[in-house]
């Protein structure tokens, strides 16, 4: 399976970004995407997770209410609308993918996609 994540960028307080992960390859293999985060200085950090069937989505205390994770079937892509966001939510974004198992520890996912830097100015 290989991930693909874009959609980062520069964007003030309050404002809104939408992260797209196009999935290819065994994506038959996928039992749940997720996001994750890592800001500088910082460990990896659970953001929101979505079953692949489309049934169950996660998301950490930190970013609920604000942040959507969707996915289009047809396009294999999944996606992380980010609403309201604040300057802690500046970090570099990875989207993962894990074969059988509900997680949201980064350790059990087995695929990652390239990071896309996210920056909320204040």
């Amino acid at each position: 399976v290989q991930l693909q994540a874009s959609g980062g960028g520069l964007v003030q307080a309050g404002g809104s970004l939408r992260l797209s992960c196009a999935a290819s390859g065994r994506t038959s293999t996928i039992y749940i995407m997720a996001w994750f985060r890592q800001a500088p200085g910082k460990e990896r950090e659970f953001v929101a997770a979505k079953t692949w069937s489309n049934t169950r989505d996660y998301y950490a205390d930190s970013v609920k209410g604000r942040f959507t994770i969707s996915r289009d079937n047809a396009k294999n892509t999944a996606y992380l609308q980010m609403n309201s966001l604040k300057p802690e939510d500046t970090a570099v974004y990875y989207c993962a993918a894990a074969a059988g198992i509900v997680t949201t520890a980064a350790s059990l996912y087995g695929y990652w996609g390239q990071g896309t830097q996210v920056t909320v100015s204040s």
